[in-house]
Formats: C-alpha cells, sequence, structure tokens
C-alpha cells in the first residue's frame, strides 16, 4: 500500500479503536498511532530519492464540478512536504505524549487531536488544491472545541474570537483559490497544483487582485500584522497539546501554501504588492517584538514571540531569494519544534503550580533541573542561538533577503536582539534565583518516559541546527522549480 495512503489511514484506525473499543485506554492509542506515523515519516525521508519531482504519487478521480474544475485525489510528497510532514509527525507524537491524565471527556480529547494531525498531514500531503483547504479546515475544527472545552480560564472568549477570525480568513482565502482557479482555460480547468503552477500565465490585473485575497486569507491564518490578535489568546488559553499542534504545525500549512501559489503562480500580483507587504513585515517583528517584551504571562509571552517570528517568514517570502527560501523551508520546521517545546513546557509549568506570571516563578533549575534545561534550550532555539535549528533558517533568511530588501532585513534583524531581551528575561525570572512558593510545587520529570518527549524535539532541534544540510539538499531542488515559475 501507499505509505502517504498509510499516514491518513493510521489515525482514522486509531479513532475507530477509541471509538468502539471503549475499554482500551485512549491516550496509549493515540501514542501508538502516532509512533507509527512518525516511523513511516523517518522511512520517507531515508528512502527519499532527491530532486524536484513528487514522489510516492497516488492520484484517483474524485468529481467533477460543471463548468468549474476537476477534483482529483492526488498525494505525493517532494523535498518541502518531506519536512513538513516529518514536522507533523514529530509534534503530533511530543503533543500526547506530554499531556497528562485528562479528566473531563478524555475520549473526545485524543480523538480530536487524532482529527488535527490527520488534517495536517492531509494538507501536506496533497496535491489538489481543493483538498489541500479541505483537509486545513478539517483541522480547525477540533482545534475550536479542545480550546472551548479543555482550554484555561479565557477558552470561552479565545474559541470565538478564534473562530470568527479564522472563519473570515477560510472565506477570504476561498474566494482567492476560486478565483485562481477560475483564471485557467474553461476546458482545463483543474485544482491540481501543477495545472496551476504550469499550464497558464495569469493576467497581471487579474493578480493583483486574487494575491491580495490570497495573502490575507492565509494571513489571517498565519497572524499576520494586523490580523495577528486571535492567535496570543488562543494559545494561552489552549490546553497544551492544542497549542503545540496548532502553533507548531498548523500555523506552517498558510506559509507552506503560500509558497506554493504565489511565486509560482502570482509572480507579477508578488511584486505589485510587495511594498505593502514589507510593511506589514516590519509590524510583525518590531510592533510585535516590543508587545512581546510587556508580557507578564509566560504562555502570552510564547503566543506573541510565536506571532513575531511570522514575519521573518514572510520576509523569505517577500525576497523571491533561493537562499531566503531554503531559510524559510529551515525556519519552518525549526520553529515549529520550538514552539511546541516551549509550550509544552508552559503547560507543565501550569499544570503543576496553577500560575502562569512569569514574575511568580523562581528556582526553577534548582527545584526540577530537568525543566529548567528543557526550558533554557527551548528559549535559547527560539532566540536562534549557533547549533539549534533557528540559527540556519534565520541566517539564510537575512543573507538571502538583504540583496533586494537591505533596510527592511536591518530592521528585522533587530527582532534578533528584541527576541533575546524577552526569552532571557523570561529565563532569569523562572529559572533562576531563590526558590518561591509556587515553584516549591514543582516535581521534575525523573522518568525516561515523561522525558522522551522533551529530549526527542530538542534532539530534532540539534540535528537541523548542527546539519542543516541534510535538509537543504532535500528541499532546494524543489525551490528551484517554484522560483522558475513552477516549471513553465
Amino acid at each position: 500500500m501507499n505509505p502517504l495512503l498509510i499516514l491518513l489511514l493510521v489515525p482514522l484506525a486509531a479513532i475507530a479503536v477509541i471509538l468502539w473499543l471503549p475499554q482500551i485506554c485512549p491516550k496509549r492509542t493515540t501514542v501508538t498511532a502516532f509512533i507509527v506515523n512518525f516511523a513511516i515519516s523517518l522511512g520517507l525521508f531515508f528512502q527519499f530519492e532527491g530532486g524536484s519531482g513528487f514522489q510516492w504519487v497516488l492520484k484517483y478521480p474524485w468529481f467533477n464540478l460543471p463548468n468549474v474544475a476537476q477534483v482529483n485525489f492526488h498525494l505525493g510528497v517532494d523535498g518541502i512536504s518531506l519536512m513538513m510532514v516529518f514536522l507533523t509527525t514529530l509534534v503530533s507524537l511530543a503533543s500526547v505524549w506530554v499531556t497528562s491524565a485528562v479528566v473531563k471527556r478524555a475520549r473526545e480529547f485524543f480523538i480530536y487531536i487524532l482529527l488535527i494531525s490527520l488534517g495536517a498531514l492531509g494538507a501536506f500531503l496533497s496535491r489538489d488544491l481543493f483538498f489541500i483547504y479541505i483537509f486545513h479546515e478539517f483541522a480547525l475544527i477540533p482545534t475550536f472545541l479542545m480550546i472551548g472545552i479543555w482550554g484555561g480560564q479565557n477558552r470561552q472568549f479565545a474559541s470565538i474570537q478564534m473562530t470568527l477570525y479564522l472563519a473570515l480568513g477560510s472565506l477570504i482565502l476561498l474566494a482567492g483559490i476560486v478565483g485562481l482557479v477560475l483564471t485557467q482555460p474553461l476546458d482545463s480547468r483543474s485544482f491540481d497544483l501543477e495545472a496551476i503552477q504550469q499550464i497558464h500565465v495569469i493576467d497581471e490585473g487579474i493578480q493583483r487582485i486574487i494575491y491580495p485575497l490570497l495573502l490575507i486569507g492565509f494571513g489571517i491564518l498565519i497572524s499576520l500584522f494586523p490580523f495577528h490578535s486571535w492567535a496570543p489568546t488562543g494559545y494561552a488559553s489552549a490546553p497544551a497539546a492544542t497549542a503545540m499542534m496548532h502553533a507548531g504545525v498548523l500555523k506552517k500549512f498558510g506559509l507552506y501554501a503560500l509558497l506554493r501559489l504565489l511565486l509560482p503562480a502570482l509572480d507579477s500580483g508578488a511584486d505589485y504588492w510587495q511594498t505593502t507587504l514589507l510593511v506589514l513585515i516590519v509590524g510583525n517583528v518590531i510592533y510585535l517584538g516590543y508587545v512581546t517584551m510587556a508580557q507578564k504571562e509566560f504562555p502570552l509571552m510564547l503566543g506573541y514571540s510565536s506571532v513575531m517570528h511570522m514575519g521573518y517568514l514572510f520576509l523569505a517570502l517577500a525576497s523571491q531569494s533561493l537562499i531566503a527560501l531554503t531559510g524559510f523551508v529551515l525556519l519552518m520546521v525549526a520553529h515549529g519544534i520550538s514552539a511546541a517545546l516551549l509550550f509544552a513546557l508552559s503547560g507543565e509549568l501550569q499544570s503543576k503550580t496553577g500560575e502562569t506570571r512569569i514574575a511568580s516563578f523562581g528556582g526553577v533549575y534548582t527545584q526540577a533541573p530537568f525543566l529548567g534545561i528543557m526550558l533554557l534550550v527551548g528559549s535559547m532555539a527560539s532566540i536562534g542561538l549557533p547549533g539549534l535549528a533557528n540559527f540556519s533558517g534565520e541566517v539564510l533568511i537575512f543573507f538571502g533577503a538583504f540583496k533586494s530588501h537591505p533596510w527592511v532585513t536591518i530592521v528585522c534583524v533587530w527582532g534578533v536582539v528584541i527576541s533575546a531581551v524577552y526569552q532571557l528575561r523570561a529565563v532569569r525570572l523562572i529559572c533562576f534565583g531563590s526558590v518561591s512558593e509556587v515553584t516549591a510545587k514543582l516535581v521534575d520529570l525523573s522518568s525516561y518516559s515523561a522525558r522522551f518527549p522533551y529530549l526527542l524535539l530538542v534532539a530534532a532541534s540539534l540535528w537541523i541546527g548542527i546539519y542543516p544540510q541534510s535538509v537543504i539538499h532535500l528541499v532546494q531542488p524543489c525551490l528551484e522549480v517554484i522560483l522558475n515559475g513552477g516549471g513553465r
């Protein structure tokens, strides 16, 4: 059987087991499913033959929309989507492993986690734009539900705000996708990405209309400034597993789709709206960087930090440089790993102490050395310390973007200083100093089983940080095809 299809069937099988065999432990079933998928993704990585083409392709005609387009169930991976599949399976496994006992509606909780992972995998594996959109929307629904049911104190407000923002973004995005498909000749219209990228050249006037629809639609999903306010509140109110999956994986969907669509199909539209995008990028990095510095609660600080770092990724897209786009893929994966690690640690601290305020902690390294070390490593990765994955991506983005946008790049480099300020301050207040009353409640993770997901995320960050060439040689041939207009 095609391994890509197996990746989608494994979560469905786990959901069936949880539903039909209530005596089975839902967490153990979910962990088993995610271990299988993580092993498959590693197998795909080592068996991938390189080059720019898609491998393990599976294509079945699905249905035909009269006078609109043909829809196909079309799966395949190239170097870029392979790395996103690896990220999805890695964060999925870590997110469910760090989840402690769920008292309320446990079976539903783990079913929703499986659905989020299924939707993310489907979006990254699909080669048909219709299914890319459907799978992503499919993953968002359980995200809203998890925040509303198992979230923190502000869960109702956060889930409603997130629902309204992302629903609006999805509608704008749908309008852009429909417009993109309708630009094709009637006799050859298709949602297939190859068809969109290769068959036709879109009129510049039409590109100028479609581009902002896709940029705003995806931008809301990614939390591009000024459409960002839903994200920090949503992450701070979400269960740790949900925050890990959304910040670490689902947010990358919009960036991944923009890379696939905007550069090969809408290059003229990108050039026309470039100045506007650069202004928004500065807002993401500088304005939100200072907002992050002002946060007093650790989950909110991590939420704003995650939004801030999206500015670097948009800078890579705006540069349209091979070097910067290579860093773009590296940083997507690296940010997903570091964000998942930090949200997991935030959830661990909150669940054991009931506290989220940074100033209330102190002496975590003394009381719980393992948690303190993991928090230090996660913070250093977020800052961009050499040897960890984020550094490789950020450096390539800055070098690649400097030639085309020197002043904006210099401004964005200042964001690294800002992130160092708030992350190092948080580490100092939380990890060091005397043990506070709040920190005294902490019990360190002593078993290998409890430590495993954190160590797995750190190992992945070290692997990419020390040997980024293992990823670069996979993604650069694909990026060259995208920059050449999808092979037109």
